[in-house]
This record gives C-alpha cells, structure tokens and sequence, in this order.
C-alpha cells in the first residue's frame, strides 16, 4: 500500500501517541522525522503569517483573461496538497483552498525552483501539507491550468495521511466522529454543508423581508418549555441553581409577541435528551417564527412560500430529487387532516374511538404494532408515526392534532378534541410544526397543570411556567 494515501479509517486512531501499527506507524514516523530536518535546515513548518496574492480560483481566472499566453507577473497561492508525482528531474501535484484547485508544475530548470529547492519539494513535502507556492500560471500541452513553481513556503506539516484519495472516508463511525475528514474527503458532503449555509442565509432574507425581526433567547433556562422533549441538565456555579439547555425557542419569542414586537424569528441551537438516529439529533438547528394575528391556517402559506423561495435562490427551481424520488416544493401542498391519515391508512376512525382503551382495543383487534403510550392523543401520534408518515412523500401538511398532546395550541371549536395545529411531512420525514397560539392564560395554567399529571407515566409531558402565564395575564395577541 502507498504510504502516501493509506486510509486512515482502518488504522487506530489514538490521538498523541505513535501508534505501533505497522503502515500507519511507518508513515507517522516518516514525517516527523521530515519535520525535524525542516527544523535542522532552518525552516518553519508552521509560520506565523503568509503573504497570497491569489485564491485558485482567481489564479485560473487570470488563464482565462490570458488565453493566447502566459499572464506575465508571478503570483503566490496557498493551500493543501491533495496529489503529489515525484517524476525525477521535474513533478506534478495539486493544490486546493476553498475555492478550486490547481495543478502545480515543478522541476530542476532554472525557470522554475532550480536544484537545491527541487531536492526540497521532491524530498519534505507530502500529501496533506499546506504550503504556499509561488510562480506563474500557464495551460500545459494538454490544455491543463497549472502553475510553474518559483519558490514555496510551508504553512502546516500535515503528519497524518489523509483518507485515500479516489474512495473518500467510508466508514460511518470514522465519518461523523471525524467529521472535517469526511468533509475534506467527499465532495458530496462538502457541497451538502455549502448548501445548507446557503439556505440558512436565504431563510433569513425570506423572513427579513416579510418584515420579521430576528432575535436571540436564552438557552440556559429555568424552566424547560414548548415542546414534549426531555432536557439536557446542567448547574449554575454562582448561583447553586440548576439550569437546563432549551429544548425549545417558543415561550421566550412569544414573550416578545407580549412586549409588543409582533413578527420575529430565531434560528439557534436547540437540545433535546433523547436518542440518535437519522431523524433525531440530541443538538440540532431551528427556525422559529412567531407572528401576531395569524393563525394556523396562515403559517401553512408561510411555510409553503419560504421552500419555494428558499428552493429558487439556491437551484433555480422548485423540484428537487431526494433518494431516486422526484418532489415539487411549489404549493399547493397537499392537506389531510390526523384523522383522515390515519383512517386512510389503518381503518381507524378518531371521531369514533375517543377513549384512550377504546383506541388501545382497535390497535389490538387490527393487530397493529406500536408502542403503548398513556394518552388517547400520544397513541394516535404513535399510529401515525408508524402507518402514515413513511408514504407521506410529497410536501404534505397534516392538520389538526389531538389536544392532550398539543398543551400551547387553541383548540378546534368545532372539535374541541382536536387543536388548531399541524405538521408537514417531506419525503416521510416531519419537517416542522405549528399551531395557532394559545392565548388565554387561564386555559393555558389548566394546560400545564393536565401536562403535570402526566410526567410520571410520560417523562416529555411539559412542565408548568408560572413566568410565562404571569407573561400571558399581561395580554398575548
């Protein structure tokens, strides 16, 4: 095996110590070694500061201004080494930064580094190094933009080899656990988290400009609230308290609504202790968005033109191809109440089975396999999860919740049963949720005080925030 690009996910990986392995210690030792001659010779592997004239791509842009010859000043680049052919007397490798690569061109001739510098390149550098080159850019006979080294500088020693180069970093423990590898290994995933910066810019702009002020709230917080999530738990020194990290934005930006501030928005971490997998995350990012004199109904138009416009400025266009399937984002969406769903998909009918045992009895007699839960609406939630969610794969809003399960949410009036709420559904996973708000703060304590009941048989059953209904009593439009 090359010692050059061995991959690093199949060896130990014990960070500090040289490991014995035979491959992975071979190559460690190798570069140290070439650390210490770099340092014997006078050099610095790890400089303080670097001069750079030009990114890549702005070296490939001066080609492209140039195309009948060679532009005529040198410039100085930087990056990290992803090839490197030692061929002799001259040598091939490629250098990228952030923004593209190019190909470096380096020999013994006096146009480029000359004798002594080219037994240096050839000699101390390795893939993974960051160095700084400079020299002119020009196309080689194949057409190839490149640039002939003048003179290089390292700026990191890389003493660890990364991933092989033509089949990325594919072990999963490896991946998320070395997760900068992964990124600096696999294209795709390197485009994913462009993206998703992109996004989270284009989401600003698409609030900012529907007049929504942006805001922070707290994380550490007294009292845990707006969602039915278990807390991470942490204490406060000073004042012997303990605290606990969010799981949710949604009471402290509805104490803004009270304080007179009637459009704002958050996007913040959140943390919920609970367990991994692909549809949960102990720590993760979220949007949201609160708005004074709308209701649920309204939200549904609001989340449906923040995906298109998000989807425009980031493709160009609104379809978007997500594990072979094909999903248009444009509205409609399409509406189907909780009740509908799961009648759809299990024969079950909620108006009809209103008791938590009667609903338990048609689980059994239709030989359904969910988990028990200790409520009629967090079984409902349970059969939905199970039988509807995984076919819901076009943008799919499913409306109307249970209320016991809904404790900040108005109720249906038609329907007391049901609260004005809904979440929406993309290719079988639950992107969001929403709910006219409620505002009256007597029905909000008697909420709370239903949800305390609970927590001995349900330990994500919300607690009771006597600050928020004090906040409330003060008049929450």
């Amino acid at each position: 095996m090359n010692p050059q690009t061995e991959n690093p996910e199949q060896q130990p990986t014990r960070s500090g110590e040289a490991e014995e392995t035979s491959g992975r210690g071979y190559i460690l030792r190798d570069r140290l070694k070439k650390l210490d001659r770099i340092r014997e010779q006078g050099g610095d592997p790890y400089p303080p500061r670097v001069t750079r004239t030009h990114s890549t791509a702005e070296a490939l842009r001066l080609l492209e201004e140039h195309p009948q010859k060679s532009p005529p000043d040198k410039i100085s680049i930087c990056g990290r080494l992803l090839s490197l052919r030692i061929m002799g007397k001259a040598s091939f490798a490629h250098l990228a930064d952030g923004t593209g690569r190019i190909q470096l061109y380096a020999s013994q001739n006096t146009d480029s580094l000359g004798s002594q510098e080219y037994k240096r390149f050839a000699d101390d550098l390795d893939i993974g190094d960051f160095i700084s080159v400079e020299g002119s850019v020009f196309y080689t006979k194949t057409e190839e933009p490149t640039l002939r080294v003048s003179s290089f500088a390292f700026l990191a020693k890389s003493l660890r080899p990364l991933p092989e180069k033509w089949h990325g970093l594919k072990d999963v423990e490896a991946r998320f656990r070395q997760r900068y590898l992964d990124i600096l290994s696999n294209e795709e995933v390197r485009k994913v988290f462009i993206t998703r910066s992109r996004i989270v810019s284009s989401l600003r702009r698409f609030f900012d400009e529907r007049g929504f002020l942006e805001v922070e709230t707290p994380v550490l917080q007294p009292i845990y609230g707006g969602a039915a999530a278990r807390p991470f738990t942490t204490h406060h020194q000073a004042l012997d308290e303990d605290l606990y990290l969010r799981i949710s934005d949604e009471l402290y930006l509805k104490r803004l609504l009270i304080a007179g501030l009637d459009r704002v928005y958050e996007i913040g971490k959140d943390f919920r202790n609970e367990g991994l997998s692909t549809k949960n995350n102990p720590e993760f990012t979220q949007i949201e968005a609160y708005q004074a004199y709308a209701d649920y109904q309204e939200m549904t138009r609001l989340v449906e033109e923040a995906f298109s416009f998000i989807a425009r400025e980031i493709l160009g266009k609104t379809k978007i191809t997500y594990q072979g399937r094909e999903i248009e984002l444009a509205s409609p969406w399409k509406r189907i109440t909780l009740r509908q769903a799961i009648q759809e998909a299990t024969g079950i009918d909620l108006e009809k089975v209103s008791t938590l045992e009667a609903l338990r009895q048609e689980v059994k007699n239709r030989k359904l396999v969910v988990d028990d839960k200790p409520s009629w609406g967090l079984l409902a939630e349970e059969i939905l999860k199970e039988y509807v969610e995984k076919d819901l794969i076009r943008p799919t809003f499913v409306i109307d919740y249970p209320l016991d399960i809904s404790p900040l949410a108005k109720k249906k009036r038609e329907n007391p049963k049901f609260a004005e709420r809904f979440e929406f559904f993309i290719a079988g996973l639950e992107c969001g949720n929403a709910f006219s708000e409620l505002n009256d703060p007597q029905e909000q304590r008697a909420r709370f005080q239903k949800q305390a009941q609970l927590q001995e048989e349900w330990e994500e059953a919300h607690p009771v925030d006597e600050d928020f209904i004090r906040a409330m009593e003060y008049g929450m439009p």
